[in-house]
């Protein structure tokens, strides 16, 4: 099977095709002991909650909460792959910046790139695919028309560092 993306992108610019950079949500986000392992290192799967948490506040961002799509759309995001790559460790106290964007949007499932920065160094990265299933029996389905117009218009094609050289 091959992965939702190759890697999660950050866009620098947007290419000579003129294309719309996608739309960027940042959410801060603070390193606390309760994060850490005795060595005041970030333990790696606490990055996945700040993941988690920067998917939430995107779709609040966008207007839609995951309690109300469950009971107005019945429907459900659930993780169905997930890759991360760890570059360098977070430490207690650091203040952080993880991010979401999308980089595949499909009719019943979107891949989201994630990172989480500390200022401007890269720290992890990964993609997030998420599959739309219905909040009532947790069978695939359709995003609602309503939904992917709003992801749609938040989409748009990343530039990453490789193909800015």
């Amino acid at each position: 099977m091959r992965p939702p993306a190759r890697r999660a992108s950050l866009p620098r610019t947007v290419g000579a095709s003129g294309a719309k950079p996608p739309a960027i949500f940042s959410l801060p986000v603070r390193v606390y002991y309760q994060d850490t392992d005795a060595g005041g290192v970030m333990f790696h799967a606490n990055y996945l909650h700040f993941f988690e948490r920067a998917r939430t506040e995107w779709l609040r961002e966008l207007g839609f909460d995951v309690r109300g799509l469950a009971e107005s759309h019945d429907l459900l995001f659930i993780v169905r792959e997930l890759h991360v790559n760890f570059l360098q460790p977070a430490v207690v106290d650091d203040l952080l910046t993880a991010t979401a964007v999308i980089d595949n949007l499909g009719r019943a499932q979107f891949t989201l790139g994630q990172c989480v920065l500390r200022g401007g160094e890269l720290l992890v990265h990964g993609s997030v695919n998420l599959a739309c299933v219905t909040a009532h029996g947790l069978r695939p389905v359709r995003l609602p028309p309503d939904v992917y117009a709003v992801l749609e218009r938040s989409a748009g094609r990343a530039v990453t560092q490789e193909e800015e050289a």
